[in-house]
């Protein structure tokens, strides 16, 4: 390879460290909430602060935006996606289904392997509880329950979940910092344990139930939340 052809390689693997360490830190920021829901996101303002062009940065926000996290409005200005709580109750429906039809599988599929796997996520996500970080607990519960859509061996059903987790990260996120200071926050690891031991069981329909009472004890903590906040019509 010629020095230009090196050159050339070395521009777009800059590029490339560019956009995904605006896109890391701009991601955690939206997840956390640092940046608010409907937050401007300025690219002349992005590019002072990271210190690069306008090219990693615009990179940066369209893969925020093919993860739902950006809109980029008519004007080509990009925003914090907000929170549309309206949509919240069909959002729960599809994700029971989901939580359901994963963990009935993994009860009845599921390996030695798997459970090592899902043990050793609930170890990480009950690290995270204790710490109190709301970020690492999303992110830990995304992975416990990724790891029993895993044991299920359905990609498609596992796709559909994973897709649905990460839309809900801050959603999570507000329900973890209400749990924690409204009740303790070990009720949510002491859930997990039971999935986990109906799964061990391969006690199909204790899994099921198990997942949709998972799910409705966030969709009822959640509106909770929301009750004390929020008026009912209220985006953030």
């Amino acid at each position: 390879m010629g020095v230009a052809g090196k050159a050339k390689k070395t521009e777009s693997g800059s590029r490339s460290a560019g956009w995904k360490g605006v896109y890391d830190v701009l991601r955690q920021e939206i997840l956390s909430l640092k940046l608010e829901p409907g937050a401007l996101l300025d690219e002349t303002g992005l590019s002072r602060r990271f210190g690069f062009s306008r090219s990693p940065i615009r990179e940066a926000l369209i893969r925020l935006s093919g993860d739902g996290l950006v809109v980029t409005l008519q004007n080509r200005t990009s925003i914090v996606a907000p929170v549309d709580i309206t949509r919240f109750p069909k959002y729960v429906d599809a994700l029971d289904i989901a939580q359901r039809v994963n963990t009935r599988l993994a009860a009845e599929l599921r390996t030695e392997a798997d459970l090592a796997a899902i043990a050793e996520a609930q170890k990480g996500f009950i690290a995270a509880v204790a710490s109190m970080d709301h970020l690492a607990m999303s992110e830990t519960n995304k992975l416990f329950h990724m790891a029993i859509a895993q044991a299920g061996k359905n990609p498609y059903m596992a796709q559909f979940y994973e897709k649905l987790l990460d839309e809900g990260r801050r959603i999570l996120h507000l329900h973890f910092d209400y749990i924690e200071r409204t009740r303790d926050g070990k009720l949510l690891t002491d859930e997990h344990e039971e999935m986990i031991a109906a799964i061990r069981n391969k006690d199909v329909e204790r899994a099921d139930q198990l997942a949709h009472a998972h799910t409705r004890q966030l969709r009822d903590n959640f509106l909770e939340f929301l009750r004390k906040t929020y008026s009912s019509s209220t985006k953030f």
